[in-house]
């Protein structure tokens, strides 16, 4: 026969539970900052892989690292030590694989590269980089002011259009609702007077 309205409320408040998951399960999965959490941590562990595979493990390379450096007699020295023993180390490692040596080439310079003041020369080339940058780009900067101009002038141009067209449309609309309102009365007046015959 029929259920008991307790059990009709048991099996709603079971099915309300059920559907609050799924669609919490779902907003989980198609929400923007779930989905690019899910690909950091994809490309994380893809990119930790290849470099395990490259390189052996981190903790094997850094071990070697620390044990090679020798004792600081020197910022210098202890520099030079960490770097030879680091190209030994990755020698090892990258044996007979040229895009592990690429790699660990790279590396290095960029460390070697940070830890070296720049010589007048890179000063006086980046800053002249750094002013043709300014002359050839402010033309640019220019164009696009100037196209922002325009397009500000139009946008406003049509937006007032717009609104008179809008203000327009009103007027009438509420001339027409008066005119139609007053027929109405007048209909309506004509109607309840009684006739007079």
């Amino acid at each position: 026969m029929g259920q008991s309205t307790e059990e009709l409320t048991s099996q709603i408040e079971d099915t309300r539970g059920r559907m609050a998951t799924d669609i919490d399960a779902l907003q989980d999965k198609v929400s923007p900052s779930a989905i690019v959490q899910r690909r950091k941590e994809a490309t994380k562990n893809r990119l930790a892989s290849v470099r395990d595979k490259v390189m052996g493990s981190a903790q094997s390379a850094g071990g070697t690292v620390s044990d090679k450096v020798p004792s600081p007699s020197g910022v210098a020295s202890s520099v030079q030590g960490g770097a030879q023993s680091a190209v030994t180390s990755a020698q090892d490692r990258v044996q007979g694989s040229p895009l592990a040596a690429g790699l660990v080439a790279f590396g290095a310079g960029v460390v070697i590269a940070s830890l070296l003041p720049a010589s007048k020369a890179e000063a006086e080339a980046a800053h002249h980089l750094v002013e043709t940058a300014k002359d050839k780009g402010q033309p640019l900067i220019d164009d696009a002011k100037s196209a922002g101009q325009e397009l500000g002038q139009d946008l406003k141009g049509r937006a007032t259009s717009a609104a008179q067209q809008v203000k327009d449309t009103a007027t009438e609309s509420a001339q027409q609702v008066k005119d139609e309102a007053q027929s109405s009365a007048e209909s309506v007046k004509s109607e309840a007077q009684p006739d007079n015959g």
